[in-house]
């Protein structure tokens, strides 16, 4: 059976609580990047697996369900790609979590493992669930674009604390969710390894992750490090900036990888700002967007001892959204004087 963490889908983003995974064995290869552009914060204290499953909100589903519900796994239901299986769209009731009509009701999603791969506990056999708006879509500003990106560091800055010492090892933006606050969840921690102990410098792996999104020293020895982590989050966050996916075949040649191209613009500030999402002109300051693309780069330093820690990457984020609030209570400040004079 599946097992799911059952709220209601909010009408613009909805998405909800993260994930249930359990780690198990690995196995070689690399997932296709998600369509997904989503969420990541860390609770405060972790609980334990048995704490979960006592979860008065937990709901367990029978396969049947949820093959109803996805309508049999159908290929036009999948709505993303992982490193361990597919991702489909499902309805179920919102009140009593019975499978539903398509379009009708609460809006999940179901992780249904490969079958040649092992993960997770065999009770759960395949499949896991939950509920996450993620197939909906909608243009996020860039005050909302801070936010998500300073909340996703946070995760990781929790999960590479010396209490936790995790790798997250396939932060991308698909693997990010958000509440109807547009609070960051991160989710799928299929991937995580512990870090190194000791006076071990790395962890040792299988290559495993998306394409697009892993670090070089990564992918060129295997070697695993918190700084791994560093770099998947400059490319979540140019990703951000660019309003582009890390690997998009659909681009003109040269294009198609998101790195290399932003890379071809860092000559003049001029440039920099070309790379920019488009719908994002008028909303950020040009100071915030050269910290903001700088702090990109930094952490998608080839060379990963001149990358920053998440702990650093926090910090100039919270600085990066003092500056842009500060700037738009300086920009509002006088109309709502002007507002006030006029209707006295």
């Amino acid at each position: 059976m599946g097992s799911c963490l059952s709220s209601r889908v909010k009408d613009e983003i909805g998405s909800k609580d993260s994930k249930l995974q359990s780690s198990g064995r690995e196995r070689n290869g690399f997932s296709g990047g998600s369509n997904k552009v989503s969420s990541v914060s860390a609770p405060q204290s972790p609980r334990s697996e048995g704490d979960i499953l006592l979860s008065s909100n937990l709901k367990s589903f029978a396969f049947s369900d949820l093959r109803t519900a996805t309508r049999n796994f159908r290929p036009d239901s999948v709505i993303g790609e992982g490193g361990f299986g597919s991702v489909f769209k499902g309805w179920v009731d919102e009140e009593t979590l019975a499978p539903a009509r398509s379009g009708t009701g609460m809006l999940i999603a179901v992780k249904r493992l490969n079958q040649e791969g092992s993960q997770g506990h065999n009770e759960w056999l395949r499949l896991l669930l939950d509920t996450t708006g993620s197939a909906y879509y909608q243009t996020l500003s860039w005050k909302l674009r801070i936010k998500i990106a300073l909340g996703a560091a946070k995760g990781l800055e929790f999960l590479h604390s010396d209490e936790v010492r995790v790798i997250y090892r396939d932060f991308k933006t698909s693997n990010i969710l958000l509440d109807s606050n547009y609070d960051a969840k991160l989710s799928d921690f299929g991937l995580a390894r512990d870090g190194p102990s000791g006076d071990k410098s790395h962890v040792s792996t299988r290559i495993m992750g998306t394409f697009g999104y892993a670090a070089p020293e990564y992918m060129a020895t295997g070697h695993l490090t918190e700084k791994s982590d560093v770099y998947s989050f400059g490319v979540v966050l140019l990703e951000m900036l660019c309003g582009r996916k890390a690997m998009d075949k659909n681009r003109p040649s040269g294009e198609h990888n998101l790195v290399e191209w932003a890379r071809s613009h860092l000559t003049s500030k001029r440039k920099i700002l070309h790379i920019f999402d488009s719908r994002l002109q008028g909303q950020y300051t040009p100071r915030g967007a050269l910290r903001a693309v700088r702090l990109a780069f930094r952490c998608l330093s080839t060379e990963s001892k001149l990358r920053p820690d998440m702990k650093e990457v926090v910090k100039s984020l919270e600085q990066l959204q003092e500056l842009e609030d500060a700037v738009a209570s300086e920009d509002s400040g006088p109309q709502e004087m002007d507002h006030q004079t006029r209707h006295e």
